[in-house]
């Protein structure tokens, strides 16, 4: 750590006293004597978390973490400050030592009139083992929850830095429409501001800001792993073709990830709908197709109407996006922050690359689907005959397609523009088993969107909660778990995920038999690990899809254009079946 002597030269002169940042007219009157005994106190307490090694400098000023059984913890640390559809800016500088033992602010999210967290909420969270070690790689996290809500702490990732000897950085960024918002009256400020991608420019941020600080909480500024886990998994994949992230990170772990953008075109026309509503409840307009042209208008009054939104009302204005990038677009190919050309650019930030993905990735957007609902709560899904092969169809081939995407997919456009940079694909098989995770989740999840978190991070979340407790605590869970996290954290050291009693994982290649992804299972008694050398093909799985006769066609098609279309992943089934498509959407508004 830099400056440790002026350091502990102020703590011992009790200069750094953390009272400082309690307000003078919150502190309670006191004799002369006590005012000493509290000052010697704090004192002494600066001074013990100095040698516990969770008061640590950054260049803003100095925070005290806490230790949490072998880790050493800080939350809620400011990287930067936001101004509303602005760039965000370094943070306020403050005297004195910032508690950080506490979650920071959330981003504000939520439905109209039941949001929750703050727009200012530019605060990051940082775990280290409780070690003397320092040069450790560092993992920069980016939340789940399509850009439109979830928070820095899910998942919670103490766990993975101390097993995996790393330190890791977990982020809040802004979210939903203040995270992201394309609408011309706005694009009046920097040319990176104008992009709308505000929730882009806060990751770099928090690059930037880990760049400068973490070499200070043991961690190596010239070996930053960017990750994330859906929507942040696809935020992940963004930043390796954003101009302005390049050379802010050294290698990329995508998980459940994939590749979207957004026409800035398309996404006005969606943004003015949904704002429109709002500017006639406020008498802007007399009804919402004439407010949702004022909105498109590059005008002072537009402009003063959004920014005189309550932050709340703007959290609200758009619902859950299940999956569905037409439901809320975001990323925007503006040509400054992403390129105009999106993933077809040549100019990719080519680091080494790992994108996982479990087998059954749909299954959970489809327990949700108004289809089946009603058969699931009340358990006809079981017995209903119908029902249950309708789910097991849209399950099989939705998990195939959302697979694809996440991994396989990515992995075959970016060929012929990544360069020399190795890319490894992993997909967890991990969920299937009855035996091992109840019936009732083998066949309503199996290997489910977020399947990585139990075994990376040790605990389990709400994508896992209706599995057995003890799913993921079996010797064979256990062996796998162990072996994961060797994977991840020997790629995070060296960019090759290989090593010391573990099956070879083989980078990714598009030659025919050539290695695809590794295959990771489970028995009870041990880990499953395969390295597949099969390639799949989104129109080999549609081929499929029309071949299978569990089905009438009838169900095929009311499935494939109510509950699998518009997805993230479904372009091309999309366009096979007739479905309406978001790609069918861009290509019908954009200019």
């Amino acid at each position: 750590m830099k400056n440790t002597r002026l350091l502990l030269s102020a703590l011992l002169a009790g200069s750094l006293s953390a009272t400082l940042l309690t307000p003078v007219w919150a502190q309670p009157a006191q004799a002369p004597a006590a005012q000493v005994k509290q000052k010697a106190q704090q004192q002494k307490a600066d001074v013990s978390a100095y040698h516990q090694g969770v008061l640590q400098d950054t260049q803003y000023g100095y925070v005290q973490g806490v230790q949490v059984d072998k880790a050493l913890v800080w939350k809620g640390v400011p990287y930067g400050t936001a101004q509303r559809w602005k760039a965000p800016e370094d943070p306020v500088s403050w005297k004195g030592i910032l508690k950080t033992d506490k979650p920071g602010p959330r981003g504000i999210q939520g439905t109209a009139g039941n949001t929750q967290g703050v727009e200012d909420c530019l605060n990051l969270d940082i775990y280290r083992p409780n070690t003397k070690e320092n040069g450790l790689p560092v993992l920069f996290f980016i939340h789940g929850g399509n850009n439109q809500t979830g928070l820095a702490q899910l998942p919670y990732m103490q766990h993975f830095a101390e097993s995996a000897n790393v330190v890791v950085i977990s982020i809040n960024h802004r979210l939903g429409a203040l995270g992201f918002n394309p609408l011309p009256a706005l694009k009046h400020g920097t040319p990176q501001e104008n992009s709308g991608n505000f929730a882009v420019l806060d990751m770099i941020q928090g690059l930037d800001w880990t760049k400068e600080n973490i070499a200070n909480f043991g961690g190596d500024p010239n070996n930053i792993t960017i990750s994330g886990f859906s929507s942040g998994g696809r935020d992940v994949m963004a930043l390796l073709i954003s101009p302005a992230a390049k050379g802010k990170f050294q290698k990329a772990l995508s998980f459940s990830g994939g590749m979207t953008t957004s026409k800035p075109a398309w996404a006005q026309k969606i943004f003015a709908q949904h704002f429109a509503p709002l500017a006639v409840a406020d008498g802007m307009k007399k009804n919402t197709k004439e407010a949702a042209k004022w909105l498109l208008q590059d005008k002072p009054e537009v402009a003063a109407y959004l920014n005189g939104l309550s932050a709340d009302r703007v959290a609200g204005a758009f619902g859950g996006a299940a999956i569905r990038m037409e439901a809320f677009p975001h990323l925007y190919t503006d040509g400054v922050v992403l390129p105009k050309d999106g993933f077809a650019t040549k100019s990719y930030n080519q680091v080494p690359l790992v994108m996982v993905t479990g087998t059954d990735e749909f299954s959970l957007f489809m327990k949700g689907d108004p289809y089946f609902a009603s058969a699931i709560k009340d358990k006809t899904i079981f017995t209903d005959p119908v029902k249950h092969q309708e789910y097991a169809f849209a399950n099989k081939y939705g998990g195939k397609l959302y697979g694809l995407f996440n991994a396989e997919e990515s992995a075959e456009i970016m060929k012929s523009a990544y360069g020399d940079a190795p890319i490894y694909t992993m997909s967890i098989a991990y969920g299937n088993n009855p035996e091992l995770v109840g019936k009732e989740s083998a066949f309503l999840l199996g290997s489910v969107h977020g399947i990585w978190i139990p075994f990376v991070t040790e605990l389990a979340t709400n994508s896992v909660a209706s599995y057995p407790k003890n799913a993921f605590s079996n010797p064979g869970a256990l062996a796998l778990r162990k072996d994961i996290q060797q994977y991840l954290g020997n790629f995070m050291r060296t960019g090759n995920p290989n090593g010391k009693n573990l099956p070879q994982w083989q980078q990714w290649t598009d030659t025919t038999n050539g290695p695809s992804s590794l295959i990771v299972n489970a028995t009870k008694d041990k880990a499953v690990i395969d390295q597949s050398h099969t390639h799949t093909t989104i129109k080999e799985v549609l081929d499929e899809m029309a071949a299978d006769q569990t089905l009438t066609n009838a169900q095929k098609k009311t499935l494939i254009q109510q509950v699998m279309n518009g997805r993230w992943f479904s372009s091309q089934m999309d366009a096979r079946f007739g479905c309406h498509s978001i790609f069918d959407t861009i290509t019908r508004l954009s200019p």
